[in-house]
């Protein structure tokens, strides 16, 4: 099936470069185009897009603004809301959080390699969260500055974004049999708080596929990197989300640096 895409970016040069990229592709085509926020909710209302590829940084209404507004619109007629993909042009871009509570999908910069950008476009459409390397690494920093009782973490209120919500939908699918790693199943309840902030009732492999989703990967590229299926890996990151009490993947972004898995 072909992944509906609109464009929105402030520039014509960034939209006919974008466009160019992905109308290479088989299973992507460009069904619109908009030059700031106002247009960009009028052409979503209309074109209904699967994907969004949101500039954040536009004159009048901003892509965060213009993303809160699509998915609030969005009518209840059974067709899923667009996902929207921001793109950011520096790693402190400070409205990445605030994308990420309007319900933006995923983020990643414009100087990222064409292939990477088409395949986020791909990633956020399955209803997956894609998550910049670098971009992680920025939210985590806002997040752990601030004071637990303001971020929310496991087993209490949950940080603010709808990026990851999807990930945690069917943590029992049954898709994500043994790989043979040899890592056995912690005994305890899933709500249970041990050692490390709880990473004791996580095995060995789930252990591997935290710290995976922590530097940013994809669900496809965590199942290259670990030899497992992509549904064995969705699997595993539900399962990770629901015995941690986290809501999404930036979550579990943020427990791994806190627990120290990003410091090796």
């Amino acid at each position: 099936m072909t992944i509906r895409v609109l464009l929105v970016d402030d520039q014509d040069m960034v939209r006919a470069a974008l466009r160019a990229v992905l109308d290479r592709r088989e299973d992507l085509t460009v069904v619109g185009e908009a030059a700031d926020g106002a247009g960009a909710v009028e052409a979503a209302a209309r074109l209904r897009p699967d994907v969004v590829v949101m500039d954040v940084r536009m004159p009048g209404m901003n892509g965060v603004e213009a993303t809160r507004r699509i998915l609030s619109a969005a009518p209840d007629d059974g067709v899923p809301p667009p996902r929207v993909l921001v793109l950011t042009t520096f790693d402190l871009d400070e409205y990445v959080h605030s994308a990420l509570r309007a319900g933006a999908s995923g983020f990643l910069l414009k100087n990222s390699p064409a292939e990477e950008f088409a395949q986020a476009v791909r990633v956020v459409a399955a209803g997956e969260a894609m998550l910049a390397p670098s971009v992680t690494r920025r939210l985590i920093g806002v997040f752990t500055a601030l004071p637990s009782a303001a971020v929310g973490r496991p087993g209490g209120s949950a940080v603010s974004g709808a990026s990851g919500a999807s990930d945690r939908s069917s943590a029992s699918d049954g898709s994500g049999g043994s790989d043979g790693s040899g890592g056995s199943e912690v005994l305890g309840a899933s709500g249970a708080r041990g050692g490390r902030s709880g990473l004791d009732l996580l095995t060995e492999r789930e252990l591997e596929v935290l710290l995976l989703v922590a530097r940013g990967y994809s669900n496809q590229r965590i199942a290259a990197e670990l030899d497992l299926t992509q549904a064995n890996v969705k699997s595993r990151v539900n399962r990770i989300l629901v015995r941690l009490g986290l809501e999404n993947r930036v979550q579990a972004a943020i427990l791994a640096h806190e627990a120290g898995l990003l410091s090796g």
